[in-house]
């Protein structure tokens, strides 16, 4: 459990940049790449078994998204069957489990994230907000706490690390919206919870939700629609597939996802004129299946059972790893408006 602790040093901490060793695919042989497909073909396999909902999420997204991506397409060429396309798919197949698991993690994120503390400091205010005016004003506050912690899991390497998978595709269109880290849904537990505690009700909160997760899967579609009249007030795929790009300039750019607002008060927005996105993905080398995709962020977290055996020793080690991860979250905030990662 101590290996869970060694945060890699901030951007600005860091007096000379030295790129983290690249790994190298993995070469199994026939029996190890065997086993790994029979894995991943039992964890969709369980998945469907426990619910058919992300099956009937993925055919009705295929059945509504793909003719517009073929007559409207972003990027001309790029074939339904694209490379690593089941890859995909078997993460819309598997999304009822992982989200399960998620969940989980996502009411422990809730939590020791403590936004239910600012969120109950609000709720005398919140209390004196006209009913009329409650599903606007907790969408703009739900909005607003999503965007710090999607900015959290992209400039903290340790949260990173659970994102990389959503963002290792290099192919955005109706079915890569699915590929994510269960652990990665925790991004609208902060959020959720603050909004609880800050006494809106749990059915519009969830909604919000919602609302987030079905709008993140259309946004990844490869049509071509610009719509730059909306670039102001709303997000768009334009924005979102900047976002997912790898190229420098875009980098840390768009959190948002339903409005660019808090793109453009904390400097994070990036929507140029002149250009648009082509190259998508992530620097790291991510194997390209689903099994080491699921263990890529947990590598090195040490032996869970440690907190039974050593419940002292393992609670001091997650203050400390509290701790400097609070450290990092107020050098995200803080840090100088338009910085880059080191490349």
């Amino acid at each position: 459990m101590e290996e869970a602790i060694q945060f890699e040093p901030l951007p600005a901490e860091r007096v000379e940049y030295t790129p983290p060793p690249q790994q190298e695919a993995k070469d199994r042989g026939w029996l190890g790449i065997a086993f790994i497909r029979l894995l991943s073909l039992a964890i969709v396999g369980a998945a469907v078994y426990y619910s058919t909902e992300g099956l009937v999420a993925m055919f009705v997204l295929f059945i509504l998204v793909v003719p517009v991506e073929k007559i409207f397409p972003r990027h001309r060429g790029q074939k339904v069957r694209r490379p690593l396309y089941k890859l995909d798919m078997s993460y819309a197949m598997s999304s009822p489990l992982l989200n399960l698991i998620g969940l989980i993690a996502a009411a422990i994120v809730a939590i020791i994230s403590f936004a239910w503390v600012p969120g109950l400091m609000m709720r005398p205010v919140v209390a004196q907000i006209p009913t009329e005016w409650l599903p606007v004003v907790g969408f703009l506050l739900f909005d607003f706490v999503s965007y710090w912690t999607h900015r959290f899991y992209h400039e903290i390497p340790i949260l990173w690390k659970f994102h990389a998978v959503h963002h290792s595709t290099e192919h955005l269109d109706w079915v890569s919206g699915f590929r994510a880290h269960p652990f990665d849904g925790t991004l609208i537990a902060p959020a959720f919870a603050f909004l609880i505690a800050a006494g809106f009700s749990p059915e519009i909160t969830g909604l919000f939700a919602i609302f987030q997760i079905v709008l993140g899967l259309l946004l990844h579609a490869n049509v071509k629609f610009r719509l730059r009249w909306l670039h102001p007030f709303l997000g768009t795929p334009e924005m979102h597939h900047w976002h997912h790009s790898n190229e420098e300039e875009a980098i840390w750019t768009n959190y948002g996802a339903a409005i660019p607002l808090w793109d453009q008060v904390f400097g994070t927005y990036y929507m140029p004129k002149d250009k648009r996105p082509s190259v998508y993905g992530v620097d790291e080398y991510i194997e390209p299946n689903m099994v080491d995709q699921l263990m890529y962020p947990l590598k090195g977290i040490g032996n869970p059972f440690n907190i039974i055996r050593h419940p002292f020793r393992s609670m001091k080690v997650g203050i400390k790893f509290y701790w400097n991860l609070m450290k990092q979250m107020k050098w995200v905030i803080f840090r100088p408006r338009g910085m880059k990662p080191p490349m």
